[in-house]
């Protein structure tokens, strides 16, 4: 592999382990490290923490190994953003795993592929490897979808690459979301009153500080670019973190939780245009980000019943 991987741990040796484990596969010539620090509150950390960290010394094929170790807990949002900041200060592509985003092999030549073909082109900053359609099989669907990949307004970020010159664009502040918001620029970009008011919402926590993430931010700045995001036509990373215990995904039994990868075919087949795939995007919207009445009841009853 020619571009680097970067590699976000924190305390769960145990998905670290597996996701470890198909990186070695792949065999990077570099690897970042992005680990944060223990946390005060939490004495298993320490255990935990170093564990984690002790996976990363069992790399046995020819490789540079950076490390980004905090010696003081940042929290999800500062740690990820300012360990991003340091790899795209040195490498100008990587390819971004967290530890409980597990990839398939077909996972790493995609991205490599992608990287190269749309490295000057400003309108794509991430190119994603989850695909959440849940076979969205109708007709329609399936003819739009005879390439390799389609283009999406979301940056589907469990398992993803990009360039320096996209991150570099990156404001964790999101020092314009006033103007965004005072403007109603959203209803001009979203033209979905329901998803204006789901994303203001959020947009204005994370503002506000009261959100511990970095990932709101990275959508917000893709969106004030009026960039495109890739997405496989098939899931290239599964998430093998959910769990009560999780610092974001709790959701136990979500349809999210270890959804299946799949391969896709080489050689790539690139669509012959650069066009958003709307009804998608809604699907989306709609099951990953602002669920439906009906989702939502899909969702309990799998929780319940595990159907």
């Amino acid at each position: 592999m020619k571009n680097a991987i970067a590699l976000i741990i924190f305390n769960r040796p145990h998905t670290t382990q597996r996701v470890f484990n198909a990186i070695r596969e792949a065999k990077p010539a570099k690897l970042f490290v992005i680990a944060d620090g223990i946390r005060q509150h939490c004495p298993d950390d320490v255990e935990k923490c170093a564990a984690t960290r002790k996976i990363i010394e069992q790399a046995d094929w020819d490789c540079e190994i950076l490390c980004n170790y905090s010696e003081t807990n940042l929290g999800t949002k500062k740690r990820v953003s300012s360990g991003l900041d340091w790899v795209f200060a040195q490498v100008e592509t990587a390819i971004i795993l967290e530890d409980d985003c597990l990839p398939h092999p077909h996972f790493f030549p995609f991205c490599e592929e992608l990287l190269e073909y749309f490295d000057n082109d400003a309108r794509i900053m991430t190119i994603s490897g989850n695909n959440f359609q849940f076979a969205q099989s109708k007709k329609s669907h399936s003819q739009r979808h005879e390439y390799s990949y389609y283009f999406s307004r979301y940056p589907l970020i469990w398992g993803w690459a990009t360039w320096r010159r996209a991150w570099q664009k990156y404001d964790l502040a999101m020092q314009h979301w006033e103007i965004i918001r005072d403007g109603k620029w959203l209803q001009d970009l979203l033209d979905d009153h329901r998803a204006v008011k789901y994303w203001s919402r959020i947009f204005q926590k994370c503002y506000q500080g009261n959100l511990d993430t970095w990932d709101y931010a990275w959508t917000f700045t893709s969106w004030l670019q009026n960039s495109l995001s890739i997405i496989p036509n098939t899931n290239l990373v599964t998430n093998i973190g959910f769990s009560p215990n999780a610092l974001n995904s709790k959701a136990v039994n979500s349809l999210f939780d270890n959804h299946p990868t799949n391969a896709i075919s080489f050689p790539l087949k690139h669509p012959p245009f650069i066009i958003r795939d709307t009804q998608a995007d809604k699907f989306t919207q709609s099951t990953q980000f602002d669920p439906s009445l009906n989702w939502r009841i899909k969702m309990k009853l799998r929780q319940i019943w595990n159907v």
